[in-house]
């Protein structure tokens, strides 16, 4: 049973209450009900009510979904009692959200240590005088005929119980134990340094590629597309079976398809995840003269594990703390959560910050959460370019997260699959492409399915290393600029190596490349201006290397809302790389 404890002034004064309120009979994110236990208690007491709401009650947030609110006396300990009972039956009875208004106070204010008579003289002398709970209810008993000794009894009988432990602590300190995990996290460990240096076999058989790309490229008898959907399947057939070359769209699909085929279950979120906000997903179709919708994913094998995806409501804050819960219960399903542009992540950075870098180092409780944000700079503007990966870099120590920048279709199905062939979880962000998604570029072949593993870092197989002067490291939709021109050029004397993976740093693939073209002027170049982007983390990866610096002038905003301004900038950028 979803059980919320709040404060009165967090549940009228927060968002994220408002988000988990309209997210409670949505197909997705429904727990069949949550009671929401509101302590009104002036918790923000430096601030009156008055002063913390327009609403008149702090539960006022109840009406958008017409949930019944009881407000009770916490002074009445059978009247709190008899309403706890009601919210229960009415929340198993009808599984949706009901709300406790339990009308309270803080004797001693914020904390022990804090004054409320600063702010509060007036209210704090009456309770001051005020009896607690536990006398008031003693009177009543006493008062019904109870005698009054049994409580007196009773409640140093209570105390006595509590002094003994604490003299028990005190004398024998209690041993450090660890925290007893849950029984779904069990068969997984933690992390080692060593893991990293090699990602496992994460290959798939070309009978398994067959039977998903059957069912990917299958429809129902009677079941009519859209014409674009039409061509789509065909176009997707042709990649399977007669090409065996697949794009983005087709390696990400294929991924969560062998997932599936092989027992694990996957759940994906987000803002038009179906489609995918480029059109490019498309894990489900929609009939043009029914409505009816159907995914070759949840059609692949009779005993497959589940596929769900769900298009969220516009929210990142909300649901990507509900996508951090759902990979916290269930640690063998592979849970992503996309943004709709990698830009909108920051209205969940709370997420961020609080639980996915820090939670395993603050509570030791491991995430497999994939968080995909859409990144790379197309002279879309400010609001649609970056997903800020300087933050996300600037978080990266302790090998808490994985941070991803991907640029063939064959390594991101390999990402996705490692998340579950670990032994262990970590989340995974990755600066996921938009321009990229139709390159055909970025298509690998078949052959890079059946076999290999993620690869951290892709060497330049279009040179010799004698003949390489400088080394220019990039991540990410960038190669492609820079693979431009050196084949355009046919420039020889320079190698463009991609980090694949950011964090934790493939320092050991990166120093082989460094001794292999040895001699060679180092460089960095990025999309991103100089003060955002991965520059200031790869010196921190490489600090006794020498190695200079191609981007964007230093900017307060991520990017030019001008195309043309953004055309001269990259060709600026791709330029010093070569020194043209």
């Amino acid at each position: 049973m979803a059980i919320l404890i709040h404060g009165d002034a967090a549940v009228a004064g927060q968002g994220i209450v408002y988000e988990v309120v309209q997210m409670s009979g949505l197909p997705g994110y429904t727990t069949g009900g949550t009671i929401h236990f509101v302590i009104n208690n002036q918790v923000g007491f430096t601030t009156d009510f008055d002063d913390a709401r327009t609403a008149i009650y702090c539960t006022d947030v109840s009406k958008i979904v017409d949930a019944p609110v009881f407000h009770v006396n916490g002074d009445d300990a059978e009247a709190v009692t008899f309403c706890s009972n009601l919210a229960v039956e009415y929340r198993q009875k009808f599984g949706k959200d009901i709300f406790i208004d339990l009308l309270c106070y803080r004797r001693h204010g914020h904390n022990e240590s804090d004054e409320p008579k600063f702010t509060q003289p007036k209210l704090y002398n009456i309770i001051a005088k005020h009896p607690n709970p536990r006398e008031l209810y003693v009177k009543k008993l006493v008062e019904k005929g109870v005698d009054a000794s049994l409580a007196d009894e009773m409640d140093k009988k209570f105390r006595n119980q509590l002094q003994d432990r604490l003299n028990e602590v005190k004398q024998k300190p209690l041993p450090y134990k660890a925290q007893k995990i849950e029984e779904e996290w069990e068969q997984l460990r933690k992390a080692k340094p060593e893991d990293f240096d090699k990602s496992p076999s994460t290959a798939v058989s070309q009978a398994l590629i067959d039977k998903v790309g059957k069912a990917l490229t299958t429809i129902p008898e009677g079941f009519k597309p859209l014409k674009q959907i039409e061509k789509l399947l065909k176009d997707r057939k042709a990649a399977f079976f007669e090409d065996k070359v697949l794009g983005w769209a087709e390696a990400e699909l294929l991924a969560y398809g062998t997932l599936v085929a092989e027992n694990v279950p996957i759940r994906m979120s987000g803002q038009d995840v179906k489609r995918g906000t480029f059109s490019h997903r498309h894990a489900y179709f929609w009939d043009a003269n029914t409505n009816a919708a159907y995914s070759g994913l949840t059609n692949i094998d009779k005993n497959q594990a589940k596929f769900s995806v769900y298009n969220s409501l516009l929210s990142e804050f909300g649901v990507l703390g509900f996508e951090y819960g759902y990979a916290m219960a269930t640690p063998y399903a592979l849970v992503l959560w996309e943004a709709q542009f990698g830009d909108f992540v920051n209205g969940a950075q709370t997420i961020i910050d609080q639980f996915i870098s820090s939670a395993e180092s603050k509570w030791q409780r491991m995430n497999g959460l994939v968080m995909l944000l859409p990144h790379g700079y197309e002279g879309q503007g400010p609001e649609h370019s970056s997903a800020r990966p300087e933050r996300f870099l600037q978080q990266a120590a302790e090998y808490n997260m994985v941070v991803t920048n991907v640029t063939t279709a064959s390594n991101f199905f390999h990402l996705l699959r490692r998340q579950v062939a670990w032994e262990f979880r970590k989340p995974c962000i990755v600066f996921s492409p938009k321009s990229l998604l139709r390159n055909q570029l970025v298509a690998s072949p078949i052959s890079e399915f059946t076999a290999g593993s993620f690869t951290e870092v892709i060497d330049d197989p279009t040179v010799k290393a004698k003949d390489v002067k400088r080394i220019i490291f990039c991540t990410g939709k960038i190669f492609y600029d820079l693979q431009e021109v050196q084949q355009k050029k046919k420039i020889k004397d320079a190698a463009v190596v991609r980090i694949e993976q950011l964090y934790p740093f493939p320092d050991k693939q990166v120093n082989k490349l460094i001794k292999k073209y040895k001699d060679a002027k180092l460089l960095w170049i990025q999309e991103e201006p100089k003060n955002m982007g991965y520059w200031s983390f790869i010196k921190r990866m490489l600090p006794d290397v020498e190695i200079q610096l191609g981007a964007r002038k230093s900017s307060a905003s991520p990017a030019t809302g001008y195309s043309k301004i953004h055309k001269i900038e990259q060709e600026k950028i791709v330029n010093k790389a070569f020194e043209i």
